[in-house]
């Protein structure tokens, strides 16, 4: 007699063995996108906690910093003032004089923190673009002459810092929203925009100005660098800005100025 197929037999017909063929392995494939879920969210968590760190470090420090910020400051608001008062009265339109003129001044009195290498970089920020040399910057102050000689419109930018603006030539003209009257700040007068304002202004043709700022500086450079990182493309005059407002930063850290 034929010997007896066993119903055991691991033989299956071609039909089942395609059908096994498709059938989907989900459970493998749903796990490891699960726990690339997972890492995600632990990678994430992970950073949430470092930056929570860093600011309960840090916040302490800037506040106590920021109660004593004035016993940083080497620039004396009065003196500012008077000394830009003094050079309009004494070389009336002729920019150049003044500019001298301040800087012999500053650099007496202030030997090793004045930037003496005069180095014109053009400077854009919130839609308004000049020329600017900086004479003196830090982490808590900055001092630059900033204007143009064909005018200029633009944001302010809201600040770290109070911003004097004392005029040496032309006008600088200023709005604030629900105001029906522009602020106009001559030659010889001072446009304050004070910390966490923010305004319009417009020097309507050529206007140069000592810009004195004394608070948090460096929160101030992102807005100083946005026009050019997004929109001139500059990067030459980015690179320059960023060498000699590094290089004014560094040395007057290292000698203790902050």
């Amino acid at each position: 007699m034929p010997p007896k197929k066993s119903s055991g037999s691991s033989s299956s017909s071609p039909a089942k063995q395609q059908q096994q063929q498709h059938q989907p392995r989900g459970k493998k494939g749903g796990s490891s996108g699960s726990g690339c879920g997972c890492k995600c969210g632990s990678g994430f968590g992970k950073l949430l906690a470092v930056l929570a760190v860093v600011v309960a470090i840090f916040a302490p420090v800037v506040y106590m910093l920021e109660q004593k910020l004035d016993q940083f400051y080497q620039f004396d608001l009065e003196h500012l003032s008077g000394l830009a008062e003094r050079s309009v009265k004494t070389h009336g339109n002729d920019t150049r004089a003044m500019v001298d003129y301040i800087v012999s001044e500053l650099s007496g009195m202030h030997p090793n923190t004045i930037n003496l290498d005069e180095e014109w970089v053009f400077n854009n920020a919130g839609g308004a673009m000049g020329g600017m040399y900086v004479i003196h910057a830090s982490i808590t102050e900055y001092l630059i002459i900033f204007g143009t000689s064909v005018g200029t419109e633009g944001h302010t930018g809201r600040h770290t810092a109070d911003d004097y603006f004392h005029i040496l030539t032309g006008e600088q003209w200023a709005y604030t929203p629900g105001s029906f009257e522009r602020e106009v700040y001559p030659a010889g007068s001072i446009h304050h925009l004070r910390r966490g304002d923010v305004k319009q202004y417009k020097m309507p043709e050529g206007c140069f100005a000592m810009e004195y700022a004394r608070g948090w500086i460096p929160p101030m450079l992102f807005f100083g660098f946005a026009d050019g990182l997004s929109s001139t493309l500059d990067f030459p005059t980015l690179w320059r800005t960023t060498v000699v407002t590094g290089r004014q930063m560094i040395s007057n850290l290292l000698i203790g100025k902050f």
